[in-house]
């Protein structure tokens, strides 16, 4: 069985998404972030940089349990040993995985500063929130022009790229953009987001959502709780 240490976020979402989408079964167990509850001895073993979302499958790799942090990782686990959404050809695999670092380190990252500097900072930067609007915009425009040219993110078949590109979109009232400026890249997000898997995905833990915007939740996840030894 695969428990999933998770909260109903981007980088959750995503990894909610593939389970869906391979049929593995698993289980889900809530992780708080604005409560704290990624900073309890338990999570931190599992995920020492106090992010979700974290892994256990009981039946990992020769039959051992396996324990994984970080999404992208998780991801290509789930690709590994479902044997879906990852091409098989060596040309075809890298092509998807370019496109989940393009989400890894930059898409995630710089649409989450973003985010953070118009909607949960405290004190509106004007330098911050043009800087990282406008890369939210630049990064808009690259998918746009990939999907003029290819069906979806990673190649001519539906993979993990999506599956990891998709959850950061899904605000981006919130990142600065318009996403019908992009037209390629709106019909890719409408298409996906009809996928019955999909949906069940962004249902995972959708009933314990709520605003992050009060005292206790900045401080912990932006505030010096971040930076106390755990």
């Amino acid at each position: 069985m695969i428990d999933l240490y998770s909260w109903p976020t981007p980088n959750g979402h995503k990894v909610h998404i593939m389970l869906e989408e391979c049929g593995l079964p698993y289980r889900v167990i809530p992780v708080d972030i604005g409560s704290g509850a990624q900073f309890e001895a338990k999570f931190m073993a599992l995920s020492p940089n106090n992010k979700i979302p974290a892994l256990v499958d009981s039946e990992g790799p020769d039959g051992r349990p396996i324990g994984l942090f970080e999404s992208g990782a998780i991801l290509l686990y789930l690709a590994g040993k479902s044997g879906r959404f990852l091409p098989q050809d060596a040309s075809g695999k890298y092509e998807v995985l370019q496109w989940l670092m393009f989400q890894v380190g930059g898409v995630g990252p710089m649409l989450g500063q973003a985010h953070h500097f118009r909607v949960y900072a405290k004190e509106k930067m004007d330098y911050a929130i043009q800087r990282y609007s406008s890369e939210a915009q630049r990064l808009y425009a690259v998918m746009n022009k990939r999907l003029a040219a290819s069906t979806y993110i990673g190649g001519k078949e539906y993979s993990i790229a999506d599956m990891a590109i998709f959850p950061w979109l899904r605000s981006w009232k919130n990142q600065g953009v318009e996403l019908g400026d992009y037209l390629h890249l709106k019909g890719w997000f409408d298409e996906i987001a009809a996928r019955p898997a999909v949906q069940r995905g962004l249902e995972v833990l959708a009933d314990l959502r709520r605003p992050l915007l009060d005292d206790k939740a900045r401080e912990n996840l932006f505030g010096e709780a971040q930076y106390k030894k755990h």
